[in-house]
């Protein structure tokens, strides 16, 4: 690794992803090269496949030891966890990184990138996370940012109505982004450049998630601490949605959700807005739904819903459930956002 001081830790966590992720370290290469002080882990969750030896391999092959490194991680918790593993060491070193990008393993980074999103938060003090515009696999861009998930995004999702969607647009689900950056409530994981102090400021991502609302959730906890989160359309990734997960894309609605989704879920509302409030989006959400199966019948539709989704969500859902759900794969520690935590900037 290099000895020269950091500026950049780029942090990608693999799981079982071993080809995506060297693929992914091929396409650094020149945005390290051109963002000086910038340095990659590569976190394997304990992937228990060849992914250590595959990615290993490749970092010493292709010559990318000076700026690469490979971290195994003693167990699979999850995204949140896999991140925080890389970060952790270097958080409060006085000679630490000033930004941290957070990368997925089916990314393909486009030239510029990185440089874009460094030189914006530099430029903006304010802003904490600035995101990526990304490009599906066929080269379509995907411009958009997320709002909160409130009761008003569940009705919108479980009625699957046009116009209800239309007149919940400002509150519910996909924000349109344009050519400019534009602040945003929240934006997908899969590239968001975290400013060092945010971290210090709220702590580090909430390992209670094993997978899913885990960015949510930390956007909102840098909202809340003062933090603003930016959509930075001139920094473009090509993701491969889902090819890392297999929840996303089209392989969707094909597969059954699982538990961890829903559990991930039911921390998101517990934890930032109360049992109360996370039964009675629940309650909305699984009347909107009913309308929207009676509606298909009488329509003769197919569901557009994975298999067994319904029984899934009840299942595990805040109406049956007054507990905060925990991530099983590690036990809580004081540093990874604990819900009990109530961060000041």
């Amino acid at each position: 690794m290099t000895t020269q001081p950091v500026r950049v830790q780029v942090v990608i966590v693999n799981y079982r992803t071993g080809p995506l992720a060297v693929d992914c370290l091929r396409s650094l290469v020149d945005e390290v090269a051109a963002v000086p002080g910038t340095v990659v882990t590569v976190v394997d969750n304990r992937s228990g496949d060849d992914s250590v030896e595959v990615i290993g391999q490749a970092i010493e092959a292709e010559g990318w030891s000076s700026w690469a490194r490979l971290l195994p991680a003693p167990v699979n918790g999850g995204f949140s966890y896999g991140n925080n593993y890389a970060v952790r060491p270097t958080l409060n070193d006085a000679n630490g990184p000033a930004y941290y990008w957070l990368l997925n393993p089916d990314t393909r980074i486009r030239p510029g990138a990185l440089r874009t999103l460094v030189d914006f938060l530099d430029a903006h003090p304010k802003a904490g996370i600035a995101g990526s515009r990304f490009l599906l696999e066929n080269g379509e861009p995907w411009p958009y940012a997320f709002h909160f998930p409130s009761i008003w995004s569940e009705l919108a999702g479980g009625l699957r109505l046009s116009l209800v969607a239309r007149l919940l647009k400002h509150r519910a689900g996909l924000r349109p982004m344009g050519d400019t950056p534009a602040e945003a409530d929240w934006l997908p994981g899969a590239s968001l450049l975290v400013r060092r102090e945010v971290f210090q400021t709220i702590g580090l991502m909430d390992e209670g998630y094993f997978l899913y609302f885990e960015e949510t959730d930390f956007c909102l906890a840098a909202r809340r601490a003062g933090w603003q989160t930016w959509h930075v359309p001139a920094s473009v990734v090509l993701h491969l949605v889902g090819q890392s997960t297999q929840v996303s894309g089209h392989h969707a609605a094909k597969k059954r959700r699982p538990s961890y989704w829903f559990e991930s879920r039911r921390r998101y509302w517990v934890k930032n807005h109360g049992w109360f409030y996370a039964a009675a989006t629940d309650l909305l959400w699984v009347l909107a739904f009913l309308t929207y199966k009676l509606r298909s019948v009488v329509q003769r539709k197919s569901g557009e819903y994975p298999p067994h989704f319904l029984g899934d969500f009840l299942r595990h859902s805040a109406l049956f459930h007054r507990g905060l759900p925990f991530n099983a794969a590690v036990s809580p520690s004081p540093d990874h956002g604990h819900p009990d935590r109530s961060p000041q900037r």
